[in-house]
């Protein structure tokens, strides 16, 4: 596609996966605190197009198998260009990074992770000017409103560190000029497909009131990117009828899903981790994940480096969560749909959420209701599930209402062992789908036994 770059650029290589043994460097990823990404629209004379400028060591300068902090700034400019643009277009930036051989980019804003292959490293792809060039060029061909880009990547610490308080502070003043709007305020939402190349049957809806998974676009960020790219990844979703007013279950949602999914997705719920969850790709910034022994959810973002209360890492979890599946339990999430009144609306919503990672519980302060705040666990508090049932008791979470209401006590001599209480639990049986209605699944004993590939449980001989 790009003839002065010394590897290949094109559609082929989005989704490609660059693992850590075949890993040149890393820029950003978990173990860098400080990294983002940024697009700010600048006047005409403010920038110099073309032109990519490094701040601190460039990829040849770098030592093989390091990590390094880093800063992307992409500067653009045009007459029609607006603001509201901004996190549209710094969302193609993981797009088109993509695109490079051997260039793998993932997450977004604060979150990035990039990581270049050792063969397209001796390939000639040792600096990031390269980078920048591929960025300019697929941006002024896709969107020619923006008449002059300007990168600068910086990966010198003491030059990240005094921009980055900026950085969060600019995220934030986006994301608030959305939260006074309602998911009932519009007849259109937004779908985005930028993520199907990691996932093909993935489709995030964005709505008001339900962001993006990756954190980075808002339904106004759809409305402009729909707009001024009919034909982009962002595209107008008809709302259509209401089904399901508390799961958010809309007819148009499901129609867009069931095309854009190829048929393997025909429902979606919204506010809801159980039934037919929003689908995930791999970019979510958080997990929601139920833990059944009490009967409620735990969050855990992308940067928690320990275990959570369940004993799993945010990484295992990860797996079950992406992929563009629905799996009952595991919900794939952004931090601005946490701030929201219709955050998990049909489990329960914060009185659901009995554990978090403490740095998270103080960020999201603000938008925990008062009466429960202080009844969510967090990793300083419960560390294993015993621990998290004596702390859910002892501060009185609403949680333990449901644990009341649902256990019915066991006549004498019952031994029957109390398993979980899901509400609605889904079977996939024969190419049928079947819902449990307020179930809860009670056993004297759970035996497993381990299947062996190409074999069923009971010898796989019809009859028995």
């Amino acid at each position: 596609m790009l003839d002065s770059i010394p590897v290949d650029v094109g559609l082929l290589h989005e989704g490609e996966r660059v693992r850590k043994n075949d890993m040149q460097v890393e820029l950003g990823g978990p173990l860098e605190t400080e990294k983002f990404e940024l697009v700010r629209v600048r006047t005409m004379d403010e920038i110099e197009d073309g032109v990519t400028t490094i701040i601190g060591p460039d990829l040849a300068e770098m030592k093989e198998g390091w990590s390094y902090p880093v800063g992307i700034l992409v500067e653009v400019a045009g007459p029609r260009l607006e603001s509201d643009l901004e996190g549209v277009i710094e969302r193609r930036i993981h797009e088109y990074s993509n695109y490079i051989e051997g260039f793998m980019h993932l997450n977004q804003r604060y979150d990035i992770w990039i990581r270049l292959s050792k063969k397209s490293y001796k390939k000639g792809l040792t600096s990031l000017k390269y980078i920048g060039a591929v960025l300019h060029e697929l941006l002024r061909n896709e969107l020619p409103i923006l008449e002059k880009i300007q990168v600068t990547f910086i990966s010198d610490p003491e030059k990240i560190r005094p921009l980055y308080a900026d950085v969060l502070a600019t995220y934030e003043a986006r994301d608030a000029r959305a939260r006074g709007l309602s998911d009932d305020d519009v007849d259109t939402f937004y779908g985005c497909a930028l993520c199907q190349s990691f996932a093909p049957t993935h489709v995030c809806v964005i709505t008001p009131q339900r962001y993006a998974n990756c954190g980075a676009i808002s339904w106004f960020d759809g409305r402009a990117a729909a707009g001024v790219d009919p034909k982009g990844p962002i595209f107008p979703i008809a709302k259509g009828a209401c089904i399901d007013a508390e799961k958010g279950e809309y007819t148009g949602i499901n129609e867009s899903a069931k095309k854009r999914s190829m048929g393997e997705v025909n429902r979606v719920y919204l506010y809801s981790a159980f039934g037919y969850p929003h689908t995930s790709c791999g970019c979510f910034e958080g997990i929601a994940f139920y833990i059944p022994e009490v009967d409620g959810f735990g969050i855990v973002l992308r940067g928690f480096r320990d275990v959570t209360v369940n004993g799993l890492a945010f990484s295992t979890m990860a797996d079950s969560t992406a992929g563009g599946r629905q799996v009952d339990g595991f919900h794939g999430i952004s931090i601005e749909y946490m701030r929201s009144a219709r955050f998990m609306h049909a489990d329960g919503g914060y009185d659901r959420v009995v554990w978090m990672p403490e740095e998270t519980k103080k960020r999201l302060k603000p938008f925990i209701p008062a009466g429960v705040y202080d009844s969510i666990a967090t990793e300083k508090t419960a560390a294993a599930i015993p621990e998290l049932k004596e702390f859910l008791t002892a501060h009185n979470h609403p949680v333990i209402q449901r644990w009341r209401e649902d256990v019915a006590e066991p006549d004498a001599g019952d031994q029957q062992l109390h398993v979980f209480n899901a509400g609605d639990i889904p079977i996939q049986a024969e190419g049928f789908r079947i819902i449990l209605k307020n179930a809860r699944i009670t056993a004297e004993k759970v035996i497993i036994i381990p299947v062996k590939p190409g074999k069923q449980a009971g010898g796989g001989h019809g009859g028995q």
